[in-house]
């Protein structure tokens, strides 16, 4: 019995050693999970924290891009009072690193930080067709300072305009009444405006496809209220729209005199008067003279920022009333990761 005993023992032996093996392969495995755990979480954190880090630079900065172009505008509207193509504000500003706009001289350790590079430009407004143009409202004396308003309606002259746009686009022209019917239907039926468009982008809605929106958008907008086209600014084919008569021809003469000598408002009859030629009637010259400008109240700002690998364009558009420090207010922001939004760079 003692033989067999002591025979059998070694046989228990590497089922011990196994099952020690074993659990030391599981407490391995539970602790290199954890520590690869931990280690996955550490490097979130970080990623999150340099993200966060760059999103608030990137915000800083094109804080300061808009509040430059702002004061161009303002210097601008103190100095002149006439806006064309010729002015400071219509020079865009070339793609430059940050530094560069930090220091007066290159520091020596300029290069410490990420490569970062801004560019930007600002875009008159008024250079572009209202659409908010398309609907009006009449308004009527009751006597004693008493004034009432008619619900608003499709201009028939201004959806005329924009009916020339969209041929030109090669876009069917009767969208224009549409996107009128519709617009005066917002106005009457929401006094508050809530469901108005924000902007030319948001135009879906009423009919207008992407594929219009894009050719449209070089010169069709949207704004707060109906502004008259700044005959300085505006390319040939809005002018052409605006225009009754004569179309492209009185467009492009107007395109061509006004890179001799802006127009000024002095001078704007002249402009109507070549753009309508002899066989215009009052009613033309008069409707053109209230359709077109030489000054503009609204622009809109594009600062692009490229901080390493990420992109973002900020659109912005601001108001100018005025000459004073408060008289350029921001009416809209829109910011836009081009990584996510190629078509933002066009």
């Amino acid at each position: 019995m003692t033989r067999r005993h002591s025979l059998g023992a070694p046989a228990r032996r590497p089922r011990q050693s196994g099952a020690a093996l074993l659990v030391a392969m599981v407490l391995v495995t539970v602790v290199t999970t954890l520590a690869a755990g931990m280690v996955w979480q550490q490097w979130r954190a970080v990623e999150v924290e340099a993200a966060e880090r760059a999103r608030t630079q990137s915000a800083w900065i094109l804080n300061g891009a808009l509040d430059w172009a702002r004061l161009i505008l303002r210097e601008d509207a103190r100095t002149s009072k006439v806006d064309h193509l010729g002015e400071p504000w219509s020079v865009p500003l070339a793609e430059a690193r940050l530094s560069t706009f930090l220091a007066a001289e290159r520091s020596t350790n300029a290069d410490d930080g990420p490569e970062a590079f801004l560019s930007g430009d600002i875009t008159d407004a008024q250079s572009r067709f209202n659409l908010r143009n398309l609907v009006t409202q009449a308004t009527t004396s009751l006597g004693s300072g008493t004034t009432t308003s008619t619900p608003f309606v499709p201009d028939k002259d201004q959806v005329a305009v924009l009916q020339r746009l969209l041929g030109t686009a090669l876009v069917s022209p009767t969208l224009a009444l549409q996107i009128a019917s519709q617009l005066a239907l917002v106005l009457n039926n929401d006094p508050q405006a809530l469901l108005w468009p924000q902007s030319f982008d948001q135009l879906g809605w009423l009919g207008l496809d992407e594929a219009a929106r894009a050719k449209l958008a070089p010169w069709v907008t949207l704004l707060p209220q109906p502004t008259k086209v700044n005959v300085n600014t505006a390319p040939r084919e809005v002018l052409a729209a605006v225009i009754p008569t004569n179309g492209m021809g009185a467009a492009q003469v107007l395109v061509q005199q006004r890179e001799h000598r802006p127009y000024e408002q002095s001078t704007l009859g002249t402009a109507v008067s070549q753009a309508l030629g002899p066989t215009a009637t009052p009613v033309q010259t008069n409707w053109l003279t209230n359709a077109l400008s030489v000054e503009s109240n609204y622009f809109e700002v594009r600062g692009r920022l490229r901080l390493g690998d990420q992109v973002l364009v900020e659109r912005s558009l601001v108001e100018r009333n005025g000459t004073g420090p408060n008289n350029l207010p921001v009416l809209r922001r829109e910011r836009i990761n081009v990584t996510a939004d190629p078509a933002a760079l066009r």
